[in-house]
């Protein structure tokens, strides 16, 4: 995947698995290399950015890479019955559900709605970063990211398992959108 967003950040994507051939051959089962867990924000595409294609990723979406039984239901369908070895869990800067539990926090009023619970959601995040002395906001999205990977572990019974059992990795990424890169800043399991 790394490889692929290099070749996104330099500007010569392969497009690779993207032709009548690839989706012919997908039709009647999927085998996708990874599980990608990534925040919803259009500016994310998890295909475009790691320059794969069609059938290669199995991708899972919500603001602000909340964790919901939804999420983790998908997340381990990708490893337990499609046999993904990795899951990547991909945060960005300028993250608005991370800046909304920051205004939350500061302003003392969470927002109406559903947008309540994904702010909840961030909000242990924001607070866990604070007392590490962690105040930037690209700071607090890494702490967000690394308590999301810890959380998948920690809630999923048959991810822990498989991580055990060194059959799959989880890894935080950290995006950043105005040069498309994507680093490393949490791991659990063996990446290799």
């Amino acid at each position: 995947m790394m490889q692929g967003n290099a070749r996104f950040v330099a500007g010569n994507p392969e497009h690779p698995n993207q032709d009548a051939g690839r989706r012919a051959a997908l039709a009647p089962a999927q085998r996708p290399f990874a599980v990608l867990f990534g925040c919803s924000d259009s500016r994310l595409a998890a295909e475009i950015i790691f320059d794969q294609g069609l059938g290669d990723l199995f991708v899972v979406r919500t603001a602000g890479h909340v964790t919901g039984a939804e999420a983790l239901g998908s997340i381990e369908y990708g490893v337990s019955v499609l046999d993904c070895p990795l899951v990547v869990v991909l945060g960005h800067d300028s993250c608005g559900a991370v800046a909304a539990a920051l205004d939350s926090l500061e302003q003392g009023q969470l927002p109406g709605g559903f947008v309540r619970d994904v702010v909840e959601r961030v909000t242990p995040s924001v607070l866990s970063a604070r007392a590490a002395g962690i105040e930037d906001r690209d700071g607090i999205v890494d702490e967000h990211i690394r308590q999301t990977v810890d959380l998948l572990v920690e809630r999923s019974q048959a991810l822990a398992a498989r991580i055990a059992e060194g059959k799959v990795a989880v890894v935080g990424l950290s995006y950043r959108l105005r040069d498309g890169r994507a680093r490393l800043v949490s791991a659990r399991g063996p990446v290799g």
